[in-house]
């Protein structure tokens, strides 16, 4: 899904303190404010225009044509599963578009202003209606169901269209909160609160709320790392430069429907330790140790951040509703920690295969510092008889380029790791200096879709210099650099004592190269040996945002391989493909594959009929049941009777870990077969 789509479709103001709307508070359409913009908002669009025209890595020009796009992109920002709007109303607009790019020019946002204030009315209208249908009888037993993604569906016609769209909308989350175990009162209730509290974020909107979305429709035209940051979401990212998080280590975000997402899972923190919570999950509820849980669905993000903080080692619970369409919910507790970046260190565990030791190096970011931990730990295992070791840098979205780098060179011999071109043309090498090799012997690197930035860059300098074999699945492709700027001046204070603080722009400067001249960009690193994987390459990654900066090539490095493992490869890829085809976890993988693809077309198709879905939960549970009492029996432990007696402390398997281990040694065996041949023959 579109990371521009995603921010809230209204970041409006809640001031409400714990969030819950009284429910015989009538909101009223004629208390909608008519937003204008603020004097300060003319000299911001005119600085971030001039800093992305003169600065961007992407050469553009404001024209007709990018006008439209940047019109296009903010419609659906504000009306992303067009189901507000009408077509009538946009066709209001069209003269308008090409416009865009001199009122952002100018500063003068008129055509942005009007736009948002009517789809604000638009929205008031629909939730109003919403709040209508909750006094009809909750009826699942048709045969109906709703499509969860209309991003490329044409807007309504007509009013009798748009309220088609939301009897099919208020019916699934009625539907989802029966099959949590709420009853009819409840889902009422429920409901009754969570549409009050979205007009009320809607009449409390502020023109910053707008600026900030026609900036950031501006920012992601361009591409999809460029953004604006308004002065509070400014404070934000400099508190998290502090290196410190406290909460459940997760990023969350507004989706399109106003549910809380989880962007992504801090490594080390109670949200990745948990093993429950996985990146596109929503939190549709939140309690403090055993208080009652709270719906949280249309809150503001920093609401629903400040009731998920709090003291160290306290709990929170959470409503999770699985990011698999049509799945049910389940209550997750997780204790409050304080994460600090610098405290995310390499880890390395023993794995023993036929009394054959592997290392194992779990590196979840490249922080700095990475590579003197990783160097100590290499040390420790000198000792030791480590056959092979297995980097995993599955997760891992990158970090420090410097650690990239550095961490190259304890694997190879000095020379260039990466080529870095900016939007001048001019291209510039960063090296390894130092002719020590830290370990000599076979390496394995396992990637995943998620193993971006600097641990592609890391993987592609092994695989180009033939140092080690990268096994698992194609990496994300984000191979461009960033660069954060504060749109204040020092002179604002002194000639404008009245304006805020403003905020930042983030914006792309540079591109990297592998040392073969092959960009990282959208490709990403193609492993030697992919393993089969459920996720779907078209739904992640950087290739899948529309606006992605393209793949291209510049001339390689000069640089010399270390190995020559092409021929092993095809010896590794043999036994690999051998051992997963008897595999049982594999084949459960395969399974899933399979179901996956026979649903691939009807995946965001959810049925709005009680059985059905009933019966839908009831199937995966007992697919779950069956592989996890078939993994108890291998191991000679005894079955479940249902999965609430799973044991809290339960670790899953890990097939692709499991599976990188036995190619470490089939490498170290290949490697240590030609070696003695090489012997002999000389």
């Amino acid at each position: 899904m579109n990371k521009l789509v995603k921010l809230t479709v209204v970041a409006c103001l809640f001031l409400t303190t714990g969030g819950r709307c009284a429910q015989d508070k009538i909101h009223h359409i004629d208390q909608l404010p008519q937003l204008h913009q603020e004097p300060q908002h003319e000299t911001v669009s005119k600085r971030i225009t001039s800093r992305f025209l003169h600065s961007h890595y992407r050469q553009f020009a404001l024209d007709d044509t990018f006008s439209n796009q940047i019109f296009d992109r903010y419609l659906n920002m504000l009306d992303y599963s067009h189901n507000v709007l009408l077509a009538s109303d946009i066709a209001h607009f069209a003269a308008k578009k090409t416009e865009i790019g001199n009122e952002l020019k100018s500063g003068q946002l008129d055509t942005p202003y009007a736009l948002f204030n009517l789809a604000q009315k638009r929205r008031f209208e629909r939730y109003q209606y919403a709040l209508s249908l909750l006094n009809k009888p909750m009826v699942f037993t048709t045969n109906d169901s709703i499509d969860l993604d209309r991003t490329k569906a044409p807007w309504p016609t007509s009013e009798a269209e748009l309220n088609k769209l939301w009897d099919a909308k208020v019916k699934f989350e009625q539907l989802n909160l029966k099959l949590s175990g709420k009853t009819d009162r409840e889902i009422k209730d429920t409901l009754n609160k969570r549409y009050h509290s979205v007009l009320k974020r809607i009449i409390q909107s502020n023109s910053e709320d707008v600026f900030q979305l026609i900036a950031n429709a501006f920012a992601r035209e361009i591409d999809p790392h460029t953004s604006y940051l308004s002065p509070r979401n400014t404070e934000q990212f400099n508190t998290e430069m502090s290196l410190s998080l406290e909460g459940i280590g997760a990023v969350l975000q507004m989706d399109e429907d106003d549910y809380t997402l989880i962007n992504s899972i801090v490594p080390g923190g109670p949200a990745a330790k948990s093993k429950s919570i996985v990146i596109g999950d929503r939190i549709v509820g939140i309690a403090q140790e055993n208080n009652p849980m709270v719906d949280v669905v249309g809150w503001r993000l920093d609401d629903v951040v400040a009731l998920i903080k709090g003291p160290k080692g306290t709990k929170v619970r959470l409503d999770i509703l699985p990011a698999a369409k049509g799945s049910k919910h389940k209550t997750v507790t997780l204790i409050r920690e304080r994460i600090r970046l610098e405290d995310r260190a390499v880890k390395v565990s023993i794995k023993t295969v036929d009394k054959k030791q592997v290392a194992v190096f779990d590196i979840p970011g490249f922080y700095v510092g990475l590579t003197e931990d990783v160097k100590v730990q290499l040390q420790k295992l000198a000792t030791k008889n480590i056959q092979s070791i297995v980097i995993d840098l599955r997760g891992n979205g990158g970090g420090a380029l410097s650690e990239a780098v550095s961490l190259s060179g304890l694997f190879i011999p000095s020379g260039p790791v990466v080529q870095i071109r900016d939007n001048n043309g001019k291209i510039r090498e960063d090296s390894d200096t130092n002719d020590r090799i830290d370990y000599t012997d076979p390496l394995v690197v396992l990637i995943d879709r998620y193993s971006a930035s600097a641990s592609e860059i890391f993987a592609a300098a092994l695989q180009d210099y033939q140092r080690a074999v990268i096994v698992g699945e194609p990496t994300f492709g984000k191979g461009t650099v960033q660069q954060y700027r504060s749109l204040n001046r020092m002179y604002d204070p002194l000639l404008r004592p009245e304006w805020p603080i403003l905020g930042s722009v983030q914006y792309t400067i540079q591109k990297f190269y592998r040392v073969n001249g092959g960009s990282t960009q959208r490709k990403g690193v193609k492993p030697d040996i992919v393993m089969p994987t459920v996720s779907d390459s078209e739904e992640t990654g950087e290739s899948l945002e529309d606006n992605a900066l393209p793949w291209d090539s510049i001339p390689a490095a000069t640089y010399t391989k270390v190995n020559n493992l092409h021929p092993l490869i095809a010896d590794l890829s043999r036994e690999h493909v051998a051992r997963i085809a008897v595999d049982a976890e594999f084949q459960n993988i395969k399974q899933d594959i399979a179901r996956y693809n026979a649903l691939k077309d009807k995946k965001n198709i959810v049925s709005l009929n009680y059985d059905q879905r009933v019966k839908e939960n009831q199937n995966d549970d007992a697919i779950s049941l069956t592989r996890l009492n078939e993994h108890f029996k291998r191991q000679g432990k005894k079955p479940l009777k249902s999965l609430t007696d799973l044991p809290k402390d339960y670790q899953a398997p890990d097939p692709y870990l499991d599976e990188s281990v036995r190619i470490a040694l089939d490498l170290a065996y290949f490697d240590n077969k030609n070696v003695n041949n090489n012997e002999i023959k000389n």
